[in-house]
């Protein structure tokens, strides 16, 4: 193979490389912790921000969502989320995380992004939301820009499966069937 050949094909795979996340099946996320913004909660009507790391993502059998600050990347992965709501899953054990990356949202659209995160806090309180102002865990965990990635974490915080983009219909149910599996473990 030539020069040139190696060269071209260098070319053509290094973007593909450089879109691949670090996670690992069944070892824990890489270590992140945000303080910029961080973990939403509300306490009556009122909602405040505290640290948040991912060490306290042991505890509970979880899909982990990254997403980017924009509704395009929320619409990518919609259906799981539906399907996650119909099964009903027990919230004793049972936890939905979503880190939102406000860093990559829209310009000027920060306050709405942020707006659509409360309303989904009062609808859904049991559910963790995590506001990521920085892009921390993107870059920690090498995912995609404008995206939409979805994790599936056992009690232990172990990956169990992981994919960065839109989830097929065969992969929704695939993701609803890990769930009951590990959650009956």
């Amino acid at each position: 193979m030539t020069l040139r050949k190696i060269l071209a094909m260098s070319c053509l795979l290094l973007p593909i490389m450089a879109c691949a996340h670090n996670l690992e099946d069944n070892q824990r996320v890489p270590p992140v912790g945000i303080a910029d913004r961080g973990e939403l909660t509300l306490n009556k009507d009122d909602f405040s921000y505290k640290n948040w790391n991912s060490a306290q993502l042991a505890g509970k059998v979880r899909v982990l969502l990254h997403i980017a600050g924009r509704t395009s990347a929320k619409e990518k992965n919609a259906t799981l989320i539906e399907a996650i709501k119909s099964a009903k899953l027990p919230y004793d054990r049972y936890q939905t995380t979503t880190i939102v990356n406000t860093d990559d949202a829209i310009p000027g659209s920060g306050m709405f992004v942020r707006s659509s995160i409360e309303s989904n806090k009062k609808l859904y309180p049991w559910s963790q939301f995590i506001v990521d102002s920085n892009g921390v865990a993107r870059n920690a965990w090498q995912l995609k820009e404008e995206g939409s990635a979805v994790i599936v974490l056992d009690k232990d915080g172990r990956v169990q499966w992981v994919k960065d983009g839109a989830l097929t219909q065969q992969e929704v149910q695939q993701v609803v069937d890990l769930l009951h599996k590990l959650l009956s473990k």
